[in-house]
Parts: structure tokens; C-alpha cells; sequence
């Protein structure tokens, strides 16, 4: 059997990998702490799981069109007005199983094998590996630590080629926290609308944001912004539905319309479930400031506990984040005081020796850091900070 050169390419994603060892290690007996994942520690807030239950009973269970319910979109329409001061209309919002397999269809539908997509370093482990799927060229411009890993005006210019087709822009960013003022991805689009250049802007963690600075959508920044952006949002991070699978893309409409073709040849549709469950994640005005408020105030304490912890460290620097549920700290120093020969070795037996799961930078184009998700309890956070500090002393 010969597999396809794309598939061939193809590696799984890591931090399910490491997921997945850390579960089997539990089943062992092992008391893993697993700060691997991208998923709140948050269930499904009840409001949503009851409206979920009734439109079972209601008979909601049959196929909906390709691009989603119309409720639903009229919800997201409203949303995104209310949240980013943003016009859509039903046509320009198609509703997908996910916002990863949003960016698959966006890829699979903008890019051709030769073509050029940009992505800043350190980026989301899926973005590379969906380019490539789609037969096109990741480039990479590294966002430097000491700018708060974020790409300049200066670095786009110097990379775009006649081939180059999108940009990826994801704020707040995962693995790093950091977010893009409004000065900078004015900055950004500037040179895309120069150059014609189309932006995708993953905007899953825009609700999860720590400091006074809001998080801003490069589409609102203006009208031919607008027409060269493509946004990426869902409710996995901001109402805790991961599982759902239920994201959504708003954009021109000659694009979201070519969307839906590709989604009614593929997954016919999300969920029926899981869009009547999004309509109320959007609808409920009241619960979703509770909610929202909540998420907020647990995760910015975290937060805020673990990144004094980590200063304190020996051989680990790290930059405070702005925004999702992650910190990026730079480790080599340590890894190579411990006598390891990279990080991810470092990492590796981290996990194996002291039971504490961490995703290695090299994963998102960063070799020199590890990503580590605050999605349990400070209680937890505070026992795997005793264990990593317990690792490097005994290699030191």
C-alpha cells in the first residue's frame, strides 16, 4: 500500500501522544499530573447541557444544512457585533465540527501545492501539518522571546514571497499567552492589504484575557481588513465544550460558500446536538457573564500563582502571558545544567521520573520551552512545581 505524500509527511499530534502516555502511566498506579492538554478543567456549564437535553427530546436529531442551523448563526452574527464590533450577514458564517477542522477547510480550499502560508514561531502544533495536508509550504517567522514572542511589521515584509498566500495569526496565542495590541496587527495588516495577502485569525482564546488590554480582531481594524481576514472561533475554550466539536468561520461570502461545499462533502454537518447546545452558549446573556466572569478569575489566579512560582526556579526564565490557559517558559539553561542533551530529552524524563506531564517546545517551533497548561487546581500546580524543582536539583 503506498500512502499519499501528504500523509507521509504526517505526524500525530503531540500532546495527545503525551496525553495518552500519561493516562496509561495512571492506569498503572502512577499520580500523574497532566499539564499537557488544551481543555479547561471546567464541565459544561448546566444552562448549556440542559439545552443540549431538550432539543434531543425536542426532536433535534435529523441532519441540518451544511453550514449550520440559522439560529445559530444569527447568533454568532450577533456576537461577533456585540463582542468585536463586527457586520456579518448569514452568508458570510458557516458553522463547522470544530474550529481545527474549520482551518482544514479554509487550507484545503485557499492553497495549492507551491503556494506559501506564514506562520509565526510559536504556533499551534496543527497549523504546519494542515498546510502541508493542503500540498503547500509552512514559512516560518520566529516571534523572539524578547518581544513577547511576537512576529514585527519588519519580519513580514522580509518574508513574503510572490508565492505567499495567507498569514496565520492566532491571539491570544497558543502555546506563548501573548496577545497583539491594536497597534501591532494594525501594523500586520497593513502589509497584508499591501501585498494582498488574505489573514487567517484563530481568535478560540479572545474571552479568556487577563490584563486591561482587550483583545482586539484584526477584521474590525478596517473595511479592507475586513475583506482579507478570515476568522476562526468556537466555543471549545470559551463556555468549557471541548467535546462538542463546534466551531465556526465568519469571511467573505464567495469563500464561506465554497466552505460549505467542501463540509457537505465531508461531515454533511456538526452535530445537531451540539448546535443547539452552541445557541444557547451565545443566547444566554445572563449565564454567559457568569460563566465567562468565573473562567476568567480562576484562570488569572492560576495564573498568577504559577508564574511567581516559575521565577523562582533556578535555570528557567519565562515572560508572562496575557491571555489562555498557557505559560511558555524557556528551560534550556536547565535542561542543560541537568546534563540533557535537549529539551525535549529533559522533558521526556521529567514525565518519566517525576510524573509530570509537560509538552515540549520543539512541538510548536520552539525548542528551547515547554508549554504548560494551568488546568488544574493550584493545589496541583503547586505539587508539580515542587517535583520539577525536585528534577533539576537532583541533576544539578
Amino acid at each position: 500500500m503506498e500512502l499519499s505524500k501528504e500523509v507521509q509527511l504526517l505526524t500525530s499530534s503531540p500532546t495527545l501522544e503525551i496525553s495518552t502516555k500519561s493516562k496509561e502511566l495512571k492506569k498503572q498506579g502512577h499520580k500523574v499530573i497532566d499539564l499537557s492538554l488544551g481543555e479547561p478543567d471546567f464541565n459544561t456549564p448546566l444552562y448549556i447541557n440542559k439545552a443540549a437535553k431538550k432539543a434531543i427530546d425536542d426532536g433535534h436529531t435529523k441532519y441540518t444544512a451544511s453550514d449550520g442551523i440559522y439560529e445559530l448563526k444569527k447568533a454568532i452574527i450577533e456576537k461577533l457585533e456585540q463582542d468585536n464590533n463586527l457586520i456579518y450577514y448569514p452568508d458570510e458564517i458557516i458553522v463547522t465540527t470544530g474550529a481545527k477542522f474549520a482551518l482544514y477547510e479554509i487550507f484545503k480550499l485557499l492553497i495549492n501545492e507551491g503556494d506559501e502560508v506564514i506562520i509565526p514561531t510559536p504556533y499551534w502544533v496543527s497549523y504546519p501539518a494542515q498546510v502541508r495536508m493542503a500540498g503547500a509550504k509552512p514559512v516560518y517567522i520566529k516571534g523572539e522571546e524578547k518581544n513577547k514572542f511576537k512576529i514585527t511589521k519588519q519580519q513580514l515584509e522580509e518574508t513574503i514571497t510572490s508565492k505567499t498566500k495567507l498569514l496565520i495569526l492566532n491571539s491570544p496565542n497558543n502555546p506563548t499567552g501573548m496577545l497583539y495590541s491594536e497597534e501591532e496587527l494594525k501594523a500586520l495588516g497593513d502589509i497584508c492589504v499591501k501585498n494582498n495577502i488574505l489573514i487567517v485569525s484563530d481568535e478560540i482564546y479572545e474571552k479568556l484575557v487577563y490584563t486591561n488590554s482587550p483583545h482586539v480582531s484584526i477584521a474590525s481594524l478596517s473595511s479592507y481588513l475586513k475583506s482579507q481576514t478570515i476568522i476562526v472561533n468556537g466555543v471549545s475554550k470559551s463556555h468549557a465544550m471541548t467535546g462538542w466539536r463546534l466551531g465556526y468561520v465568519a469571511g467573505p461570502r464567495d469563500i464561506i460558500k465554497h466552505m460549505k461545499k467542501i463540509s457537505s462533502q465531508t461531515t454533511s454537518n456538526p452535530s445537531s446536538i451540539s448546535q443547539y447546545a452552541a445557541l444557547e452558549a451565545y443566547s444566554n446573556e445572563r449565564e454567559n457573564k457568569i460563566n465567562e466572569a468565573h473562567m476568567k478569575r480562576v484562570f488569572k489566579k492560576r495564573l498568577k500563582y504559577l508564574y511567581a512560582s516559575m521565577e523562582l526556579i533556578p535555570g528557567i526564565m519565562c515572560q508572562k502571558p496575557q491571555g489562555a490557559f498557557y505559560i511558555f517558559p524557556n528551560v534550556k539553561e536547565a535542561a542543560t545544567k541537568n546534563g540533557f542533551a535537549s529539551v525535549d530529552d529533559w522533558t521526556k524524563a521529567l514525565l518519566d521520573e517525576k510524573k509530570v506531564a509537560l509538552v515540549p517546545g520543539s512541538s510548536f517551533g520552539a525548542p528551547d520551552n515547554v508549554r504548560i497548561s494551568y488546568i488544574v487546581s493550584e493545589n496541583l500546580l503547586g505539587e508539580s512545581i515542587e517535583r520539577i524543582s525536585e528534577f533539576i536539583k537532583k541533576y544539578t
